[in-house]
């Protein structure tokens, strides 16, 4: 099975594994958030449409959507950031993850950036 690390345009990564694909929001965004103080989590079981916000991330400064990048359902969350929401800024593509989706049918990446893409993206906001 690989594992493939991809990037939104709205500052989500994903890591796709098989039919299955875990999202959290990239260093950038964090950054840009500042301190985050709370993570409000789908269910597992919920179903999430490509493009559309599945989660909300609280800030100090801000509160912002993640989007889901895929079609599917919510198959399993990372709990452990409602007691440390913190996690998104001091690990955000490891122990900061968000949640798990399996992916309904074929996943659609093609809209989705590679690293360095992401990184050419980034010089332009």
């Amino acid at each position: 099975m690989s594992e493939k690390l991809l990037f939104t345009k709205e500052h989500e990564w994903v890591l796709v594994k098989g039919d299955v694909v875990r999202v959290g929001i990239t260093d950038y965004a964090q950054e840009e958030l500042g301190d985050v103080v709370y993570v409000d989590l789908p269910e597992v079981g919920d179903r999430v449409e490509e493009g559309e916000g599945f989660v909300v991330v609280e800030s100090v400064k801000a509160v912002a959507d993640v989007y889901a990048p895929v079609s599917g359902e919510v198959i399993s969350v990372n709990e452990e950031l409602d007691e440390s929401p913190e996690l998104v800024n001091e690990s955000p593509f490891d122990r900061g993850w968000i949640a798990e989706i399996k992916v309904e049918g074929v996943a659609q990446t093609g809209d989705l950036m590679s690293k360095q893409e992401y990184e050419e993206f980034l010089k332009g906001v």
